[in-house]
């Protein structure tokens, strides 16, 4: 590829794998330290006095080959990798996905939505059924792109029209969605132990339905533009499909992976739904019954003024294990319904099996951890972000303004590392602590981070479902190239970085909460 696509690739691909990303990085952040408490370079803590002067607390950037910092990262290391917040959160839910994906369910539950739309309505369907499906990981792309590409053509129209809108949806709306899932654990357990890191706020902890309120809207805003343009942008350009419904597809290999059709599928996904029933309304119970476990109704004795979502926090903490009973217990349902699932131990080998695929992320957790933490020891996390925040003041730039402009920048970054859990592992101990000073909340610059990276994904050939893409678009147009799907998804990742960086200012602007107890705006305890 020539001009600015090839040369991102080109520049990409030269980047050393994401783990080796964070080792080359912990190598230069040992020298900064070095250096940095040689100048004495310092900061003054917003919010700790310091007791014997009276004054704030002045913060000194520390040498991580300090005996202290050496000894803490041997002692530690097990510590280090083990507490990392990421790690607990994304592999508690992942067990139940896990079954849910390889059960069946999840493919089903996609194909089942859209192969009853109506004609007329093939395009919003597909990129709904596209956004809520990035609940379920790879069966997103893996099933219902191709399943798309199939359903346009079968109604007489392009398939490369319903790959993209597909592709859209699930890629390019990535973070959007109505319900809080694998992602928001993901990315609150990376916030909260940037927050951690800063020592700025010690009890504050991650809660991940903290941005619930602000990706359902994405969803709504998202879904329209995902219509517009695939209806009045992309199919125009591709012209009239003559190619029949299975054109370029042999018959015996079609990309519809969907084990489980008709009434045997119909069976799975009810008793799926009879599942998913029994965990909500056990939720429920334990939220309403005498007892109730999930309110802590102590936390407001003798507070004046006090929320209802302090009481609700247990419940909030609760999500990720009901998430991934959720999951667990519905793919269950579905597996043994459609014989997928025969005993318990094939319910054991799904949980094994997902485990393995997360085998990847536990590497590169391992190097994230210490990266992360190495960067609190040094001081120059919580240095840096004052610093920031005292420069961006200094701007005066508005705070919506600048968090569209953390937007954009999460686009640009997100064109040369894809993996969103290592960008935002790298930004996040500074741009959390340096947004919390400048009285943005911890979940909002989790939100504006997402924003950025998902409206990305679906123009940079670093993505690693992009050459996934382009195999399923060349079953249907044999000279279907990479310049030719990334101009095709180009107006997509336009229209929703726009859209997605005018909802945030407005948002902002608003102070409209991101989700329950998740206000927009922040102030540091003790800063009055």
């Amino acid at each position: 590829m020539t001009g600015i696509l090839g040369w991102i690739e080109r520049s990409g691909n030269k980047l050393p794998d994401p783990v080796f990303l964070f080792f080359y990085l912990i190598i230069a952040l040992v020298a900064v330290s070095i250096v940095s408490a040689l100048l004495g370079v310092s900061a003054l803590h917003p919010t700790t006095i310091d007791e014997t002067s009276g004054a704030p607390l002045q913060i000194e950037a520390v040498s991580l080959l300090s005996a202290e910092n050496i000894q803490r990262l041997w002692v530690d290391m097990p510590k280090t990798f083990t507490h990392f917040h990421p790690l607990g959160y994304v592999l508690v839910v992942m067990l139940g996905a896990g079954v849910a994906e390889r059960s069946g369910f999840f493919a089903a539950g996609m194909a089942s939505a859209v192969k009853s739309a109506p004609k007329k309505l093939l395009t919003p369907v597909v990129a709904l059924v596209a956004m809520i499906g990035n609940h379920a990981a790879d069966a997103g792309y893996v099933v219902l792109i191709p399943l798309a590409g199939i359903l346009f053509a079968a109604a007489g129209r392009h398939p490369l029209a319903g790959i993209a809108a597909a592709f859209a949806g699930v890629s390019g709306g990535f973070s959007a969605n109505i319900s809080p899932g694998q992602l928001d654990a993901l990315l609150f357990g990376i916030t909260e132990e940037a927050v951690a890191s800063s020592a700025l706020d010690p009890a504050w902890t991650a809660n991940i339905a903290g941005n619930w309120y602000f990706i359902s809207v994405m969803t709504i805003v998202f879904l329209p533009i995902i219509w517009y343009v695939t209806d009045k942008v992309i199919e125009p350009r591709l012209g009239p499909w003559t190619g029949g419904a299975t054109a370029g597809v042999d018959d015996d290999q079609s990309p519809d992976p969907t084990a489980h059709e008709g009434e045997l599928a119909a069976k799975g996904l009810r008793h799926a739904g009879l599942a998913a029933l029994f965990v909500v309304g056990l939720w429920v119970l334990m939220v309403f019954a005498p007892g109730t476990p999930l309110i802590d109704e102590p936390a407001c004795d003798g507070v004046a003024d006090c929320s209802i979502h302090t009481q609700l926090a247990p419940l909030y903490r609760s999500l990720v294990a009901g998430f991934f009973l959720l999951f667990l217990l519905a793919g269950w349902a579905y597996g043994r319904a459609t014989g997928t699932i025969k005993d318990h131990r094939d319910l054991v080998g799904m949980m094994s099996e997902s485990m393995k695929d997360m085998g990847y992320y536990l590497v590169l957790a391992f190097a994230a951890a210490h990266f992360v933490a190495m960067f609190g020891w040094s001081n120059l996390g919580l240095i840096s972000a004052v610093h920031g925040a005292d420069a961006i003041r200094s701007t005066g730039l508005p705070l919506p303004l600048v968090l569209g402009l953390m937007v954009l920048f999460a686009g640009l970054l997100n064109l040369f590392v894809g993996s969103a859990s290592a960008k935002w592992a790298l930004l996040a101990p500074i741009l959390v602590p340096m947004l919390m000073l400048l009285g943005i909340s911890p979940e909002g610059a989790t939100a504006a981070y997402r924003v950025g990276d998902s409206a990305t994904n679906i123009i940079t050939p670093l993505m690693v479902y992009f050459p996934l893409i382009l195999v399923f678009a060349k079953r249907w147009q044999k000279d279907f190239g990479l310049g030719s799907l990334t101009a095709m998804m180009v107006p997509y990742s336009i229209w929703l970085l726009v859209s997605g960086t005018v909802l945030i200012v407005i948002w902002f602007y608003l102070g409209i909460p991101l989700g329950p107890d998740a206000p927009v705006g922040y102030a540091l305890p003790g800063a009055g």
